[in-house]
């Protein structure tokens, strides 16, 4: 079992990359590995490595490779996003996508062939790091394509299928794994353009991202069983669209958001999300948001994104800190647990996606129906209606129960931004 951090620097947040503080990179990344970490992701700013659309900045994409390489002396393993993209309530658009150059990273062509060559020459400097271990497209990066973001760039699934398999493509030249993350947009929102089966599918792993901002702290209750076991849910839902049942499920963000959290319950909300998720048969790994908290000199973020941080702003290992490092030392060896027998039963169309997604969300009827099994002990895992009809596939996932959802109803919690102010944008 792989226990690692997103890595936010503790001097500068992801703007250090401008001008690196490797000292300082190098400090954090020690205490990192003191905590008992084995793997970071990094965030590279897209406009700092390609400020325009056919020149790619050489020094920064030295500078990445570097970090990997101070990443790698301590013992790290490193995982690299690369469109950045979205991170924290910020865009990171470069200058040739936005206003007088209006375009659409997921449909343009000249766009996606820029995006392909960045992805390539930063992959290919990141091969000669032996710690490095493979790229992540972007960081939910599927947001910019759908509501609620006040300036979308529209595409169909069609559409996204090319992008998609474009970009890992080329993520796959570098030698490591080859991944894309995703909001969870694509399991809740109807008529989203990336979809279950997409997630599910392309790329070598599944990448969930469970934030219990979404509603499932606000509905169900922050210090409720059904909150702790959100990011097991999303694992459980997700493999529901793989046509492998084996493929790998990466907990590639979760972390204790105090807008809806109490900070003396952040460490117990640690511990008991990660053991949830810690019975999954496909788990991965666990990756916390984040490492370090954003400074309080820094503005306009989101309140709670000033406290994430398993460190604070100056380096002391927070109580939340402690309790993660302890759960990974505990569970490294962790054995890989008994099939699920119990299955809910999301009716699907014929591409294999969700009829409703929205029954998925928090407060759905399907994410009910598993709260309710789980909190009863029954293990649930999901299963799609075509699933369900074929015995070899039940009996391949070792499922013997189904549940379905005879009284459908959309998601009565479910929002699809993390902090209120932004919540004039969902209703629109």
């Amino acid at each position: 079992m792989r226990f690692g951090v997103n890595y936010t620097p503790s001097n500068g947040w992801f703007h250090s990359w401008l001008n690196p503080d490797w000292q300082s990179v190098d400090r954090d990344l020690e205490q990192i590995a003191e905590l008992g970490m084995d793997h970071v992701r990094i965030f590279p700013v897209w406009p700092y490595l390609q400020p325009n659309r056919t020149w790619i900045n050489r020094k920064g994409i030295e500078d990445v490779r570097r970090m990997v390489h101070i990443a790698g002396e301590h013992g790290l393993d490193v995982y690299v996003d690369v469109f950045q993209g979205h991170l924290s309530s910020f865009d990171f658009l470069p200058s040739w996508l936005v206003t007088w150059h209006t375009g659409n990273m997921f449909t343009d062509p000249d766009a996606v062939a820029a995006e392909c060559e960045l992805i390539r020459v930063l992959g290919g400097e990141l091969s000669q790091e032996p710690a490095f271990k493979g790229i992540t497209v972007g960081n939910e990066v599927n947001q910019l394509s759908d509501r609620p973001h006040p300036t979308k760039m529209v595409a169909t699934p069609a559409q996204i299928d090319a992008w998609l398999d474009a970009t890992l493509e080329a993520a796959g030249t570098a030698g490591g794994d080859a991944l894309y993350s995703v909001n969870d947009g694509v399991w809740f929102l109807d008529g989203h353009p990336f979809t279950p089966v997409q997630s599910g599918n392309k790329g070598d792993m599944t990448t969930i991202h469970a934030w219990v901002f979404n509603g499932t702290a606000q509905g169900y209750g922050a210090t409720s069983e059904e909150c702790s076991a959100y990011a097991l849910y999303l694992a459980e839902l997700s493999k529901a669209f793989s046509g492998d049942p084996e493929r790998p499920v990466w907990l590639q963000e979760v972390g204790a958001p105090e807008n809806v959290l109490e900070t003396a319950d952040t460490p117990e909300f640690c511990r008991r999300t990660v053991l949830n998720a810690l019975d999954c048969p496909n788990l991965w790994g666990v990756t916390w948001w984040c490492s370090h908290d954003v400074a309080a000199s820094m503005s306009d973020f989101p309140e709670f994104e000033h406290a994430l941080g398993l460190f604070d702003e100056h380096g002391e290992l927070k109580p939340i800190g402690r309790m993660f490092g302890d759960l990974a030392r505990e569970h490294r060896d962790h054995t890989k647990p008994a099939p699920r027998t119990t299955a809910i039963v999301v009716d699907v169309d014929a591409d294999g996606n969700p009829l409703d997604r929205s029954a998925c969300g928090p407060g759905g009827s399907v994410c009910d129906l598993w709260m309710k099994a789980h909190c009863e002990g029954l293990r649930p895992t999901v299963v799609t209606s075509d699933v369900a009809t074929d015995p070899a596939r039940l009996a391949a996932l070792g499922v013997t129960e189904l549940i379905r959802d005879t009284d459908p109803h959309p998601a009565r919690f479910y929002t699809a931004v993390s902090d209120s102010s932004f919540e004039d944008l969902d209703e629109a």
